[in-house]
């Protein structure tokens, strides 16, 4: 699995983009959906930490840390912007951060409140998705107006994930592009979800930006 890092460097104007987003308000905002033990979706506001290392969150004693845990699968969407419709998403997996040095660098340079039940953990990165809906806004996925007005998605899928999923070796893969009728629309983090499930290393936007390699 992909470290945020691994992914900046693979793809750093998508990062940049995201990372921008997701601390749009100065420190880290966005909404961490999570597993819970029945298998339904949980969804709370978090505080995520970007630094050159990777991409961390600290987790204080919760309903959703248990669910961290206990599986791992994650997805992190950004707030809302106030002068936009965009919209970041990453989806892979969390791992509790076990390093002592790294945990006390991250919690000194933070100011992690040390009287406070947290653990710090680290989400790689399998999907990652920028939707940029200019000056229309977020039209509905149907719409079927002036080219120029369709959102601009732009999506990157960890090749090394891909590989494991269909059984190949791993390593880096040659990027393929595609674009059928049915992507047209694939413009929120559901349906790119979805397209990763069937096949985990095809890349699809509506418009032909794609950062992968």
């Amino acid at each position: 699995m992909a470290s945020w890092s691994e992914f900046a460097a693979d793809a750093p104007r998508l990062a940049g983009a995201i990372r921008t987003l997701l601390q749009q308000y100065g420190p880290g905002l966005g909404y961490l959906a999570t597993v819970r033990a029945d298998g339904g979706p949980r969804v709370h506001p978090v505080s995520p930490v970007i630094t050159d290392e990777g991409l961390f969150c600290f987790v204080v004693d919760s309903p959703k840390r248990r669910d961290l845990e206990r599986d791992g699968r994650y997805a992190l969407h950004s707030f809302p912007p106030e002068e936009s419709d965009d919209e970041a998403y990453v989806a892979g997996r969390a791992k509790p951060v076990t390093d002592p040095a790294t945990i006390a660098r991250l919690a000194g340079s933070l100011r992690a409140e040390p009287r406070v039940d947290w653990r710090l953990f680290e989400f790689s990165v399998e999907a990652a998705m920028l939707a940029e809906h200019g000056q229309a806004g977020a039209i509905p996925l149907a719409y079927g107006g002036r080219g120029e007005d369709r959102p601009g998605v732009q999506v990157w899928l960890d090749p090394a994930a891909g590989a494991r999923v269909s059984g190949g070796r791993r390593g880096r893969r040659p990027r393929r592009h595609v674009n059928p009728p049915e992507l047209r629309s694939a413009v929120t983090a559901n349906a790119v979800d979805q397209r990763f499930a069937r096949e985990p290393r095809v890349v699809a936007t509506p418009d032909p930006v794609v950062w992968a390699s």
